[in-house]
This record gives C-alpha cells, sequence and structure tokens, in this order.
C-alpha cells in the first residue's frame, strides 16, 4: 500500500513538474502591473484561431474534427473570456459576453479605439506584426502578435471590470481539441435535444452524457438552435470549465499526466504563476454571466459578484453535472 502510494504522488509530482516548467509562459502582464488585494484575478481566453501555436496549419484531420472550416476563418478573436477569482472561499467566475461594444485597449500605434470585447487581442496582434521586418521568422512574428493580443485583451478586460488581472490562460481551438482528446472527452447533461449540423455540428440527445473529444468541442461551440443563442453557449463554456476541473481533482495523476504534452504545446499562462494548482480550486466555482448591456452595466454586475467575497467561507464541495440548454 506504501509503495503503491509512493508511486503514485511520484507520478503526480512528475507530471506536475513538466507542466508546470514546458508550458510556454506570457509576460504580456509585467510584474509591477496592478495585482488584486483580495485574492486573484485570472483571465481564460479562448482564441477562435484554426492554426497552431506557431502559425502553421493543423494537419486536416484537425480541421475535419474542427468542423470550423478553413484555417483562416475565425482571425484571432477572444470569444471565450472568463474572469476567474481565486481567493480564500468558493472560486467564482465570470463569463464576459464577447459581443459588449466597449473601449479597445493597449493596440499599437494608437488610442483607445471602440469594438467588441473579444477584437482586442486580434487587432493588437495584427497592428503589431504591421510594424515588424519582413526577415523577423514566421513562428517569432506570430509569438510577438499575440504576445500584444494577449496585453491588450488583458487591459480592456480589466479597465472594462475594474479590476486587475494577475494572470492568464490562452488556448486556440486547436489547443483545445487536444486537450478533450487528451482528456477522452467530458461528461455533461443537457436540459433537452438540440441539433445545428450545418455549424458547430452539434447533434445532443437530452439528459447526462458522456461526449467524446469532437462532440465536446461541438457542444462548447453550439449557439444557433440554443434559446438564447451567444448566451447560452457562454453558459456551455463553463460547464465544460467545471467539468475539466472535477476530472482535474478525481483523477489526480491520470489526468495531469494525459494534461502534459497537450499543455505544453497548446497551452499558454502567465510568467510564474502555478497555474495546475489554481485548477484545482476552481472545481467549486460559482458560474456568472455578465449582461450584454453596457461597459457600466458590467462593472456594477462584476462589482456585486465580486465585492461581498471577502476572506470568509470554506471552499465548496464539487457539485454533480450541471444540466444546461
Amino acid at each position: 500500500m506504501s509503495a503503491a502510494v509512493l508511486v503514485a504522488a511520484g507520478v503526480a509530482w512528475s507530471a506536475y513538474q513538466e507542466v508546470d516548467t514546458g508550458v510556454r509562459r506570457s509576460q504580456a502582464i509585467p510584474p509591477d502591473a496592478p495585482r488584486s488585494t483580495s485574492g486573484t484575478n485570472v483571465l481564460v481566453m479562448g482564441l477562435t484561431t484554426r492554426r497552431n501555436a506557431d502559425g502553421t496549419t493543423p494537419p486536416q484531420e484537425v480541421l475535419d474534427a474542427l468542423h470550423a472550416g478553413d484555417v483562416d476563418r475565425g482571425g484571432y478573436n477572444a470569444n471565450t473570456l472568463v474572469l476567474l477569482h481565486l481567493g480564500a472561499g468558493p472560486a467564482v467566475a465570470l463569463s464576459i459576453p464577447r459581443d459588449n461594444e466597449v473601449a479597445l485597449l493597449g493596440i499599437p500605434g494608437g488610442g483607445p479605439r471602440r469594438g467588441k470585447v473579444k477584437e482586442a487581442y486580434g487587432r493588437a496582434k495584427e497592428a503589431l506584426e504591421r510594424t515588424l521586418p519582413a526577415t523577423v521568422p514566421a513562428a517569432e512574428a506570430e509569438w510577438l502578435g499575440r504576445e500584444a493580443g494577449r496585453r491588450a485583451q488583458v487591459l480592456t478586460v480589466q479597465a472594462l471590470l475594474g479590476v486587475p488581472v494577475d494572470h492568464l490562460v490562452e488556448v486556440s481551438m486547436v489547443g483545445f481539441h487536444h486537450l478533450t482528446t487528451a482528456l477522452g472527452g467530458i461528461d455533461v447533461c443537457l436540459n433537452r435535444a438540440t441539433r445545428d449540423p450545418s455549424y458547430s455540428g452539434a447533434d445532443f440527445p437530452a439528459g447526462v452524457q458522456h461526449l467524446t473529444p469532437a462532440q465536446t468541442l461541438a457542444f462548447v461551440r453550439q449557439r444557433h438552435g440554443l434559446p438564447r443563442g451567444d448566451l447560452d453557449r457562454v453558459r456551455r463554456q463553463q460547464a465544460f470549465l467545471g467539468a475539466l476541473a472535477r476530472r482535474v481533482g478525481q483523477e489526480g495523476p491520470a489526468s495531469l499526466a494525459a494534461l502534459v504534452e497537450v499543455a505544453e504545446h497548446h497551452v499558454v499562462v502567465s510568467e510564474g504563476w502555478d497555474a495546475l494548482a489554481a485548477l484545482r480550486d476552481v472545481s467549486g466555482a460559482t458560474f456568472h454571466t455578465l449582461p450584454l448591456d453596457g461597459e457600466q452595466a458590467l462593472r456594477e454586475a462584476a462589482a456585486a459578484v465580486l465585492d461581498p467575497r471577502g476572506s470568509s467561507g470554506p471552499p465548496a464541495a464539487p457539485s454533480p453535472v450541471p444540466c444546461v440548454d
């Protein structure tokens, strides 16, 4: 029994160390940036790009699994934006609807601009790349452009919500595909059967079910055919984050080992941040969707959720699989 425990612990620590040292680190949030005083705020960004982290085209079988069209569709919008607040109490996750019109900050070559909150990343990336000499290697230009995008997205979100962003996590659509493949899919619950053959490829019965990796991507991408459209898609994304946290919390070493290679190639996190430890704290998170109703309304809604938290209260127990539309 003791030997088995030591082996399991060794596997967990080895996998943990590999992820912690091998994952790509962003310096988009400088060391002197404003920091939270009541916990840690993490901006989770899901990019629409169909390209690999170095800007290259993924294999055709991956593009086919994405069911998302040509490699150049989608641009570099941050279609998924979730602010995680990790403190002494249960974690809180605030989903920011992608189509809110806001001031876009941090775009090279100009002052604040108006646009949809999701556009800050892509606009900054494009603006930065226009300034690079033609001699810069393509992979380096891609990284520099994405770093500009991360900076702009962080500045835009923290100005919008009126709170600091301490760390970031970024995953693209391709990275999401590889992540769900490594995990073998997730368990979800749907209130009703739903189909969307033309866009996301979704085709699900009602009730609790296990989704394959390809089905998982369709699940989080679907908005056509849902009662509230994009707002229901946001709820799907929340359901996925909760399922991912539950898997890591329940499986421990096995899930960590599966995530190692994916994290090294397809996930970007802030320099100096222990992302895996934070992920375990998300298993009992409560999720909130901010309104699609103007900057002041978003800021007030975020404050109403974040301000009362303080530092009291025990961590929440992981909840069962919640049902969504």
